[in-house]
């Protein structure tokens, strides 16, 4: 695992030229990336949600393409389209931005329904299908889709099934004041984004994701994390509960994230620490309890805390 694990320090050590004090938030974006799932940001403007999936494209050489969301945005936009060529009179595939390794969706809330949804069998399958034609996609495929809050003017709160095609969701936050300074004074000159270079490769990104899946999980995590499942569909201030693709999708991540740790084996900590990014974001919360001012964090937390976590066995 030493191999693997050197891989992503290498990718978080150049990300963090550019993004000061997020050590928690790359680390997230890179383990969804390796465990094979999406990431949505959100957060207010101009807290670096989009510079970070910059910054990981760049650092990885990996094929990138950026796609702003505006509610003009077609579905055709982002799949491609089938266009008609005079000079062969015949209709020609003409590739759409989806068809990359990482696909940044910049501000996703701010399409409509219906281009979001467009996204749907991409993040899922990893395919697009098109005119009667599957296309598939990179095999690295990664979507980073960054959003601000939904209450701004102009958004569209993204569909349940949308949010439970991401694997985690997470917020940048704002920098501490020291961190602020060191910001400055890096973009005094010009935004050292600029000046970034890729580290790894394709190749080398796509052998650590194949290493992902020989992290062991034993029984007892598997307990906890069905514990936890089930847990949010018993809560009574829970409309709709975590699916059973939250439940793979906390397994996998916590994979991921013992193989940055340099283990082969997920702890019940690794599980504990990806609660509220993998689960929050999918949950329903009924209406007494969001007309109470709870959260669905805040609904984890009870759930959290009647869960109790395995002790591993020395």
């Amino acid at each position: 695992m030493e191999g693997a694990a050197a891989i992503l320090q290498n990718v978080v050590n150049n990300v963090k030229k550019v993004i000061v004090g997020k050590d928690r938030q790359i680390r997230d974006v890179l383990s969804c990336w390796i465990a094979g799932g999406h990431v949505l940001i959100e957060d207010v403007p101009g807290t670096g949600k989009t510079i970070l999936a910059r910054a990981i494209a760049k650092s990885t050489q990996t094929k990138f393409q950026r796609v702003q969301f505006t509610p003009d945005l077609l579905p055709s936009d982002i799949i491609g389209a089938s266009m008609f060529r005079q000079d062969t009179n015949v209709f020609e595939f003409q590739e759409g931005p989806v068809f990359t390794a990482v696909l940044l969706g910049d501000e996703i809330n701010r399409a409509t329904p219906r281009t979001q949804s467009a996204l749907l069998e991409a993040m899922s399958e990893g395919q697009v299908s098109v005119d009667g034609h599957t296309r598939i996609l990179d095999s690295l495929f990664f979507t980073i889709a960054t959003q601000n809050p939904v209450d701004q003017l102009g958004t569209f709160p993204l569909p349940e099934a949308q949010l439970d095609r991401f694997m985690m969701k997470i917020s940048m936050g704002y920098p501490a004041p020291d961190e602020e300074i060191q910001m400055i004074r890096n973009q005094n000159q010009a935004h050292p984004i600029h000046a970034l270079g890729p580290v790894e490769s394709h190749e080398r990104l796509l052998w650590v994701r194949e290493r992902v899946k020989d992290i062991s999980i034993s029984d007892e995590v598997y307990g906890y994390i069905s514990a936890l499942i089930t847990k949010t569909r018993e809560e009574p201030e829970i409309r709709v509960g975590a699916s059973p693709r939250a439940s793979i999708a906390i397994a996998r991540a916590a994979q991921a994230s013992a193989l940055f740790d340099r283990l082969d084996y997920v702890t019940p900590g690794h599980v504990f620490n990806l609660i509220k990014p993998v689960l929050a974001h999918r949950l329903i919360l009924t209406p007494e309890a969001k007309l109470s001012g709870r959260s669905a964090n805040d609904v984890l937390d009870v759930i959290i805390s009647k869960t109790p976590a395995p002790v591993r066995k020395k």
